[in-house]
């Protein structure tokens, strides 16, 4: 091959490295916000007021049912999320209501969301779609689409378009996975050739999008509650 050719077979690939890279970061980024959005640590109505009082708060979410509070999760930037204890919300009148979360965030200028149990149908995955917008959620939606829109412009090497549309759907994983190791591992060096392998179908792209999801889920509560003791 020419070394014209080698010149821009090599540029390509720093441009494709380099696209990887930062939709890597941005998703490991919005991986991290999530499990910690899960898995907020319960505080109760007396320091929900303080971090209210010291302009801590960043974001509030609440549901809301027949008039009266049932949940509330809050932000203090992205990194650190709390939950109002379950004591606030006991069988006993009177009920937490939404004038009871406007004193208690008194002057506070955080962002304040009920949160989405509609049913309403939206395009793509769960844990991407909820991302609050004010902790980088656009960032995150957008480069998970990138990264779909990669995925079926390409030939992948380990599954068809199939199999990887069930993969990327199923949960924070398969993006990830699909970025590092498509169409070559990340880590490869130029000019190294991955072994040939078998590709997975649609259908066991499916069953394994299906494991992933519990696995997703499971690793997400459980990394998510030792990351919010550890940052707390």
């Amino acid at each position: 091959m020419a070394p014209e050719a080698l010149e821009v077979r090599r540029g390509w690939r720093i441009v494709g490295l380099t696209i990887r890279a930062v939709l890597l970061i941005v998703l490991i980024f919005g991986v991290l916000i999530t499990v910690l959005n899960r898995a907020p640590l319960p505080e109760t109505r007396a320091e929900f007021r303080a971090a209210a009082a010291a302009d801590r708060i960043s974001l509030v979410e609440y549901d809301e049912q027949d008039g009266a509070i049932r949940y509330v999760r809050w932000a203090e930037g992205p990194l650190t999320w709390r939950e109002l204890d379950a004591e606030t919300f006991g069988a006993a009148p009177p009920p937490y209501t939404m004038a009871d979360l406007k004193s208690d965030m008194g002057r506070s200028g955080a962002k304040v969301t009920e949160l989405s149990d509609s049913g309403e149908i939206r395009l793509g995955p769960q844990w991407v779609l909820e991302m609050p917008a004010p902790v980088g959620g656009d960032w995150l939606l957008a480069a998970w689409v990138l990264t779909f829109l990669i995925m079926l412009g390409s030939t992948p090497r380990l599954g068809n378009r199939w199999a990887w549309f069930w993969i990327l759907g199923a949960g924070w994983i398969g993006a990830i996975l699909f970025l590092l190791l498509e169409p070559r591992p990340f880590w490869f060096e130029a000019g190294r050739t991955p072994a040939p392998r078998g590709r997975l179908g649609g259908g066991r792209g499916f069953l394994l999008g299906i494991l992933l999801a519990l696995l997703s889920t499971a690793l997400t509560l459980a990394v998510g509650y030792l990351l919010n003791l550890v940052l707390s």
